[in-house]
């Protein structure tokens, strides 16, 4: 239960549809926006499920005093809750995925806060189910377990909450704590409107006489572009936009961690990050072994900067030369194109996985492609039990979208082979396994592309895809995990956190990963602004999961290569378990130990692997020119 509720706030808030997005923007295509009339049909149908909702809760809390009564009793607070979760669950993805369509307009945002609001009143009517199992103890909870095999589904949450006993505070003192729980997002929802909706972003004029809004989407474009002047104008034009907000977002910020800080102190935790760590029990070593592994490894990060600086021709890299496709692809991926390569590179995983995929993606779950007030970025929402998984795209028709796409669909499989083997009580998964499949998929599109790129060329720009993919996932996750730890670690030891002390925190780690001192890729002191960009900074140290994932997605991904059928049974049994178990153990059991050293090297030793492939590529091309 609890890892649901974080896997929702972790996919943003909520708000409902009744009307057809097509009726508010003529230009979009309803068949590439996700239809919402599956949830509900209206939205007096989804306030009518919504005030159902509401009224378990006065039943909830009349159970309370009965779990120590009998196995039966047990299980009836517990059916209860989690059958009223569950509903939950689809009036809040009903509201949060109509409320991400646009964030401009108020209504949907006043449906969204309805949708915390009614999740704020959940964790109150539930507040005392944690302190009161602890009360009664293991053993009977135990005999209660093995007396009445209704309470398997349960069995996994029962011990993650018996687990959490030192952690958890008296009846009385949680109570207390929910009443705050919506406000504790409130730095969040803040943030997300500002980013995506308050700030007034300028428009530049390019090299080429066109004219580019220098929003979050703008500005990804842009920052692509083969033409350097474009590019650095981009960044400037971005960062310096965001820098007139420092103060504010720097205060936005500090709040959620000051607000985090205090959390962790009442629930007698060493820190936040112990905190993360422990509520889905993984060792420290995996954090500490990731930061040690990627800091040993940023001779190679440098490498891949010199080699892009001699693709580029650009003799000094600088950030803004971070981004530019290091070959030219003169390929446009649209949407159908995009689903048809994605089935065809998925193919390595079995008729079973290409047929389900195929069946989902011909249906109307997805939001496609960018518009004016959508929420930017991407996410897979998987919170509606009983209907299936909900995709946000901002589909650009690049190799860069379509990688996206597998990414996503990684996500969705994962929600829906869990969903096969899994009841509700143990179908979401953590963080800690989420980003796995999705970050495989992404790695076999990427082979996939490769063996089937039809010149040399083609090969090296999907080689050089795979780089800033390990560079953007691997390092900078890693990076953000650095510099998210800092600010916490500071906030503990009583320091202020300013925007202005941020930056200077963030642009130190940033300068290290990139080798600013040593000349491998200059920094300026405005783009160290970038941390105001990155909402991550807002889940609670998350993003090191993005590369312990990555990580994780190759070391199976290589077993799918070298065992075939057998590789890919192991990986699908991973995904069939969706959180049955606690996520370092299942992991473990699928064959890869993250607190090792040995499959971050192996990552590292690949794209060691990709850069020599790349030279003798290169070398190649240049004895193919000079013989003409």
């Amino acid at each position: 239960m609890r890892y649901t509720l974080l896997l929702a706030s972790a996919l943003l808030v909520a708000a409902p549809v009744c009307s057809v997005l097509a009726d508010e923007d003529p230009a979009v295509d309803p068949r590439h926006t996700w239809d919402l009339t599956e949830l509900y049909p209206s939205v007096a149908a989804w306030n009518e499920a919504r005030e159902e909702v509401l009224a378990e809760f006065d039943k909830i809390e009349a159970r309370r005093g009965t779990l120590g009564d009998s196995a039966d009793s047990l299980y009836q607070a517990y059916r209860q809750v989690s059958d009223t979760l569950r509903k939950a669950g689809r009036v809040y993805v009903y509201a949060s995925l109509n409320a991400d369509e646009d964030l401009r307009i108020s209504q949907k945002q006043e449906r969204r806060q309805l949708a915390d609001i009614m999740f704020a009143q959940f964790g109150e009517a539930t507040a005392w189910v944690q302190p009161e199992l602890i009360d009664v103890g293991r053993e009977v909870i135990e005999s209660y377990i093995k007396e009445d095999e209704r309470l398997a589904p349960f069995a996994y949450q029962l011990d993650d909450s018996l687990r959490n006993a030192p952690h958890t505070l008296s009846a009385e003192a949680e109570q207390a704590l929910s009443y705050l729980s919506q406000s504790f997002g409130a730095p969040s929802d803040t943030y997300s409107l500002l980013a995506n909706s308050d700030i007034p972003w300028p428009t530049i004029t390019l090299s080429d006489g066109e004219e580019a809004r220098i929003d979050s989407q703008g500005y990804g474009r842009v920052r692509s572009s083969q033409n350097r002047d474009d590019r650095k104008l981009a960044f400037d034009v971005f960062w310096g936009k965001w820098s007139e907000y420092r103060n504010s977002v720097g205060m936005v910020l500090n709040s959620h961690v000051q607000t985090q800080v205090g959390l962790a102190k009442a629930r007698h935790y060493d820190g936040v990050l112990h905190r993360e760590l422990h509520q889905d029990n993984l060792p420290p070593a995996v954090y500490y072994t990731l930061v040690e592994e990627v800091n040993k490894a940023l001779p190679t990060l440098h490498r891949y900067f010199r080699l892009r600086g001699r693709m580029l021709g650009v003799e000094q890299m600088h950030y803004y030369d971070i981004y530019p496709p290091l070959v030219s692809l003169d390929k446009e991926f649209d949407l159908e194109k995009s689903k048809t390569i994605t089935l065809e590179a998925m193919s390595i995983l079995g008729k079973d996985w290409v047929d389900i995929q195929k069946r989902a993606m011909d249906q109307r779950w997805m939001h496609v492609y960018p518009q004016r007030g959508k929420q930017s970025g991407a996410y897979m929402q998987g919170f509606a039990y009983d209907v299936h998984p909900y995709l946000l795209l901002n589909h650009n028709d690049d190799f860069s979208s379509l990688s996206t796409f597998a990414h996503e669909w990684g996500h969705a499989m994962h929600t829906l082979y869990a969903r096969q083997e899994q009841p509700f009580e143990t179908a979401g998964y953590a963080t800690f396994i989420a980003e796995i499949p999705s970050t495989s998929l992404e790695l076999i599109l990427q082979d996939y592309m490769q063996k089937n790129a039809e010149t040399l060329d083609e090969k090296l720009f999907y080689l050089g895809h795979a780089l800033e993919n390990m560079r953007g996932t691997f390092f900078r996750q890693t990076m953000f995990a650095e510099f998210e730890l800092a600010l916490y670690e500071a906030a503990e030891r009583g320091e202020a956190l300013s925007g202005d002390k941020i930056s200077k925190m963030y642009g130190e780690i940033l300068r290290r990963y990139h080798g600013h001192d040593d000349g491998i890729v200059i920094i300026d002191d405005l783009y160290a602004n970038e941390w105001m960009f990155v909402p991550h900074f807002y889940y609670n140290m998350y993003v090191f999961q993005y590369a312990t994932s990555q990580t994780a997605g190759a070391a199976l991904y290589s077993k799918i290569v070298n065992e075939g059928e057998a590789g890919v049974e192991n990986y699908k049994n991973l995904l069939r378990a969706g959180g049955s178990n606690y996520p370092y153990l299942l992991l473990v059991e699928a064959g890869v130990d993250l607190t090792k050293p040995e499959p971050y090297q192996a990552a590292v030793a690949k794209m060691n692997a990709i850069m020599d492939e790349m030279e003798s590529l290169l070398d190649e091309r240049a004895t193919q020119l000079s013989a003409r």
